[in-house]
């Protein structure tokens, strides 16, 4: 018997005071938690006040499940409109179906309108969600091991994945062990797996490709579409779960190609330095010093404690934000001083008027 093979689990609903606790919301949610706390330590890197990633997600996190809803429901009608369909199971979220490429089209949209609200450049989010958006997906993933879903092809690997519900539907096949003959469930490649394992190895890249080339204006989100797009046409390929075919080829399989073109075009036509941001009300000069007297309403936060809440943000060079971050002034580089106004050229001096005095 085959003891490497990784099995599936048996429950994936667990009931808490009377209440069903499901493992695919649990790791849909431990995914988003460590998805944000990974862009929030990158947004602040990059002059964003603490916890705007908070105010992102709210926008974006809905936006994207009901993009991703929508598309899995598009690209399988007929699970909910087809006969025998049932088209109340298109809000039973919790059973599993979301695609990732509405939930990204969605996040986006809904990430443009945080970004508007906050007075950021969307580019700035992209590029700061870049290695955290794959590491979301991997925690994820493992909900589809829990609902039994989304695996591939029957192999003989030794890390097939033995299928639950499968199991049940098919017993599998007769083979002889010591001369007996026995009936071994079919294993499965457990492509769950592949894509959690692929997405960790994206998330990597991007932030070592991203630390040492400093990409900006969304470059480094290009770079996250590309790895991740090339990683699901193979995987996609071995899955056997029903999908829209177009030529004998899954259509999920197709949109990869589609967007991995399309994220490639724009890493190389866009072009330009990481993006800094600072308040856009940021003191340009020293203050003047406080009187004596008012020395107790000095306010002495520095830029950190300064930026808690801007209302919009303005991009600066890496120079610029490093200094603003000794000083909490900005001084713009490399700006030319302004030349001081001519002073006025005398006039010709009129002679002062005689007086009827002078005159006698």
């Amino acid at each position: 018997m085959n003891y490497a093979a990784i099995p599936s689990p048996t429950t994936s609903v667990w009931h808490l005071l009377g209440l069903p606790v499901r493992a695919y919301a649990l790791c849909i949610v431990l995914g988003i938690v460590v998805g944000v706390l990974i862009m929030e330590q990158r947004l602040r890197r990059r002059g964003v006040a603490p916890w705007a990633s908070l105010d992102m997600a709210v926008w974006a996190v809905p936006f994207g499940i009901i993009g991703a809803r929508i598309y899995h429901v598009i690209s399988s009608p007929a699970d909910y409109f087809g006969d025998g369909g049932e088209p109340l199971r298109v809000f039973q979220i919790w059973e599993g179906g979301l695609g990732i490429w509405g939930a990204v089209a969605g996040g986006a949209l809904g990430a443009w309108l945080a970004a508007r609200q906050l007075g950021l450049p969307l580019s700035v989010f992209a590029d700061a969600i870049a290695p955290a958006l794959p590491v979301s997906q991997a925690i994820g993933r493992f909900g589809n091991w829990f609902n039994n879903e989304l695996y591939g092809s029957v192999t003989t690997l030794p890390w097939g994945l033995r299928v639950h519900d499968m199991d049940r539907a098919n017993p599998g096949h007769a083979t002889v062990i010591d001369g007996q003959a026995v009936t071994l469930p079919d294993l499965y490649h457990p492509t769950f797996l592949y894509e959690a394992l692929w997405d960790v190895g994206v998330a990597v890249l991007v932030w070592l490709l991203d630390r040492k080339f400093k990409f900006g204006r969304g470059r480094a989100f290009a770079i996250y579409v590309m790895a991740y797009t090339v990683g699901r046409c193979w995987i996609e390929m071995l899955r056997i779960d029903d999908a829209n075919h177009f030529f004998g080829v899954r259509l999920n399989v197709f949109t990869a190609i589609v967007v991995f073109l399309g994220a490639l075009i724009f890493f190389l036509l866009v072009k330009g330095p990481r993006e800094y941001v600072v308040p856009i009300d940021a003191p340009d000069t020293a203050p003047e010093p406080a009187a004596e007297s008012d020395v107790s309403q000095v306010d002495v936060a520095g830029p950190r404690e300064a930026a808690k809440a801007p209302k919009a943000y303005q991009v600066v060079s890496e120079e610029e934000f490093r200094e603003y971050e000794r000083t909490g002034i900005l001084t713009r580089k490399g700006e030319p001083e302004p030349e001081p106004e001519p002073a006025p050229e005398p006039g010709p001096v009129e002679a002062p008027a005689e007086s009827a005095a002078d005159e006698r």
